[in-house]
């Protein structure tokens, strides 16, 4: 069976892309290039100066990143780090998948509590963080739920004791993201099929058993977005933490992005500020890809 080739000049006319096409294209590229890639590189050419904003930025090589394993500060925001993105992805994502399975199944009053939920993200972080600030008064809420319970020997005054300012924030950061994980969820579920989640109840399959291997592995697609949001919000974490406590007190809650603004904004160390981002950067990927090629793997076998 042979087919007849369309006419050349038709062809050009489908391959012809209007100018005006090219040029809402390339305005929104320009702006891409000029605000987040030409300032992300420059920060890896700064990185290697020192530089405090004024002047010519002084070559000197890995100094700065040299400098930094030996800053006991760094290295304590590094730690709070590793336990802000155990902490915070792995409440968010466990609690925003309970709350997504449990508000799955449509019923009465659904809708409100799903919107109450998701309500905490529609608050930037640093409102949050002002909020959460409130509670955490020796007069607060927190304090005053725990002495209405017979609880008043755990009150405290949680944002001032370095062993527990740190988890404070982190209660307050999980309460805002675990809305919109459980959003993401949602959605995931909606894509599901249920015929399998029913055929498997027939067969005499458990509620875990059916979610275990039936639903887990059709949000695969989800999983790696969940990942990939916590993982980068979890690094990226400055708002809320400036607001409520500025790394303080003594470094307790210190971490990497609020140590880099200290650098860069206070100190005016902007090289050394450059180095932390930089590893910040590395971090970030260095989680996703081990995750993608995990995942990667795993879809293959």
């Amino acid at each position: 069976m042979t087919t007849v080739a369309a006419p050349r000049g038709r062809r050009d006319r489908q391959r012809a892309v209007p100018a005006v096409v090219w040029l809402f294209l390339l305005i929104p590229a320009l702006v891409e290039i000029g605000m987040v890639f030409w300032p992300a590189l420059n920060s890896f050419y700064l990185s290697l100066t020192k530089w405090n904003g004024l002047g010519a930025a002084q070559p000197v090589g890995l100094d700065n990143f040299r400098d930094l394993f030996s800053d006991d500060v760094f290295r304590g925001a590094l730690k709070n780090n590793v336990i802000w993105a155990i902490g915070f992805g792995g409440l968010s994502v466990l609690g925003g998948l309970g709350l997504a399975l449990a508000l799955n199944k449509p019923r009465r009053g659904v809708g409100l509590y799903r919107s109450a939920i998701y309500l905490p993200m529609v608050f930037s972080l640093a409102v949050t963080g002002l909020f959460w600030r409130v509670q955490y008064q020796p007069d607060g809420t927190i304090n005053t739920l725990l002495g209405a319970v017979g609880l008043s020997g755990l009150e405290k005054q949680w944002l001032a004791d370095p062993d527990t300012a740190l988890y404070a924030v982190l209660v307050a950061a999980v309460w805002r993201q675990v809305g919109y994980v459980m959003v993401l969820y949602l959605a995931g579920l909606k894509s599901t099929d249920p015929t399998l989640d029913d055929a498997s109840a027939v067969d005499g399959a458990g509620a875990w058993q059916r979610f275990r291997y039936v639903t887990w592995p059709q949000l695969k697609g989800v999983n790696t977005v969940v990942f990939a949001v916590t993982v980068i919000d979890s690094l990226r974490t400055f708002d809320i933490v400036w607001a409520m406590t500025q790394g303080g007190p003594y470094h307790s809650s210190e971490l990497l992005s609020t140590y880099m603004f200290q650098q860069g904004f206070t100190f005016l160390n902007l090289g050394y500020a450059s180095a932390i981002a930089v590893v910040i950067f590395a971090l970030a990927l260095v989680f996703i890809i081990t995750y993608l090629i995990r995942a990667t793997k795993e879809e293959a076998s």
